[in-house]
């Protein structure tokens, strides 16, 4: 896992343009770390913008690699390349520093995030700050920690991992699975394994701070992101100027109990699809297409596909597990909620042909839902000696953060309770960390479990959605007061995470950025869209 600084360079900066090092331990200012040599940004990175992004800002975008230390407590051992991407300030000559953003995940590429940062900030944000997205350590362009060497091994080990593992044969077919992809990890992931907690993430990002030349950081983290911040705000509450999280964890209870954490998620999920199906019927059939007393349709769904796959007038098939991994994926945004109702529709209708002539399926967007996990294996067939080219960062930095007991023996009695008390997404929230990190190789590893009350001078802005089915609200307000100094700002919405979709939060995110004027605690906002409008 040792990477070149020329290998790096190469890969993600065009001429001759050399990263910063990352020299000095991240806990002495007094450090060695070089300024970030940024330089023309890759052909093919520059590929995977959106089409939003127009040649002109094309064109002012930069990308650097900066070199930090794998183990931050060995500051001059092996080093690792952290991807970076600026969108500079429109203004420079009033610019007050840099913004960096992280999507979450764990394991979500945040390198493009800063050319699309209008999609968060206005121009009051975007005048006075560079903003710059980057792929956390063993993360796609970042080192990327991958598992197995080719996509027939990833293939061959997942094709027996259920996402919703019932029978006794599913079960056990899953654990080991779940079992054989650890050892994967162990014989293939290199020494990075041992150096993937948010801790690690976090000194990383101090590195770059001092890279690009801020005293103090500002940081827009969210879903995972929100504990990188409030992790960052307590290693180093003095480095802080700005942080803002949006769609929060409950820092104190991930890293201590992996196991109730996600319980307690689960929760979450079961909280948004709720209000959904009750938001559903209040607006009616014209506008939400499964309205008509919404939750006992559902509920009728899942029993009616517990015994076997529906199939769709276009010859899908669609199962209990399709159902409730596209429900928890579509919770996630309003846009994506707006087309969900309309294909739980058509499943009802396959279920019960008799309703099928007061819904036309034609008007059904099949929009496939992501994996538990967010990453994913390719559906297809594959020639030998395909590359593996996914990472696998999500459990490693989980299964380092979240503590897990060390053994699968009890998930079937486990996985039962979380589905009585939360029956749609109990058992698919228990097939994910809780079925791969008891056996992940790295037990005991060095991370941050607080203090979490370190006061910073200005408040981390804290922002929960009143039905994020990810992060619940609950866990917004657990962070705030867990925080030495914070302020919680509230949306009545729905999906998880707001900024950019809500111009009442924005505004005063904005104004906290620019002018450090922290917004009133317990204020409430609206969405710019709900569901069914």
């Amino acid at each position: 896992m040792r990477v070149k600084r020329a290998a790096l360079v190469s890969a993600l900066v065009l001429g001759t343009v050399v990263s910063g090092l990352g020299t000095a331990s991240a806990q002495s200012e007094a450090s060695s770390v070089r300024p970030a040599a940024w330089g023309q940004c890759a052909a093919d990175v520059l590929a995977g913008l959106p089409a939003s992004v127009t040649p002109e800002e094309r064109a002012r975008l930069t990308c650097a690699v900066q070199e930090v230390p794998i183990d931050h407590s060995r500051p001059r051992g092996e080093k690792t390349g952290i991807a970076m991407m600026k969108r500079p300030a429109n203004d420079p000559s009033r610019k007050i520093g840099s913004i960096f953003l992280n999507p979450g995940g764990p394991g979500g590429s945040g390198l493009l995030r800063g050319a699309v940062s209008k999609n968060y900030f206005g121009a009051s944000v975007l005048d006075r700050f560079d903003v710059i997205g980057f792929d956390p350590r063993g993360v796609a362009r970042s080192a990327p920690l991958r598992c197995f060497r080719t996509q027939e091994e990833s293939d061959a080990v997942n094709a027996g991992w259920s996402s919703l593992p019932i029978t006794k044969e599913e079960i056990g077919n899953t654990i080991r699975s779940a079992k054989a992809y650890t050892d994967y990890c162990k014989i293939n992931a290199g020494p990075l394994l041992n150096f993937m907690s948010t801790e690690a993430v976090v000194r990383d990002l101090d590195v770059m701070r001092e890279a690009v030349g801020d005293k103090q950081l500002n940081f827009v983290g969210f879903s995972y992101g929100t504990l990188i911040g409030s992790t960052y705000a307590n290693i180093f509450p003095q480095k802080s100027r700005a942080i803002v999280i949006d769609g929060n964890v409950d820092p104190r209870l991930r890293l201590t109990n992996g196991t109730e954490y996600d319980r307690q998620r689960a929760q979450g999920f079961e909280i948004a699809l709720d209000a959904m199906l009750k938001r559903c019927d209040s607006a009616g059939p014209a506008k939400c297409a499964f309205a008509g007393n919404a939750r006992q349709k559902f509920e009728d769904m899942k029993k009616a596909l517990a015994k076997g796959p529906a199939t769709l007038p276009n010859g899908t098939k669609v199962t209990l597990a399709d159902v409730i991994g596209r429900v928890a994926g579509d919770l996630y945004t309003v846009a994506r909620i707006n087309t969900l109702v309309p294909w739980l529709q058509s499943v009802h209708a396959a279920l019960n042909p008799a309703a099928a002539a007061a819904f036309s399926v034609q008007s059904v967007v099949d929009v496939p839902a992501p994996l538990n996990n967010g990453g994913g294996r390719m559906d297809v067939d594959p020639l030998a000696d395909t590359p593996y080219t996914a990472d696998d960062s999500y459990y490693a930095v989980n299964c380092t953060d979240k503590p897990f007991p060390h053994t699968n023996r009890f998930w079937e009695q486990t996985a039962a309770k979380w589905e009585k008390e939360s029956p749609t997404f109990g058992r698919y929230q228990a097939a994910s960390d809780l079925l791969a990190c008891p056996t992940w190789p790295t037990h005991n590893p060095d991370r941050w479990i607080g203090p979490w009350n370190r006061k910073t001078k200005n408040p981390v802005v804290v922002v929960g959605n009143y039905y994020d089915p990810a992060t619940q609200y609950l866990f917004a307000q657990r962070m705030s007061k867990q925080l030495g100094n914070a302020r919680l700002i509230s949306v009545d919405s729905f999906g998880h995470c707001i900024l950019g979709r809500s111009a009442g939060a924005d505004a005063v995110v904005a104004k906290y950025l620019v002018d450090l004027v922290a917004p009133a605690e317990g204020q409430v906002f609206q969405p710019n869209v709900q569901p069914f409008a």
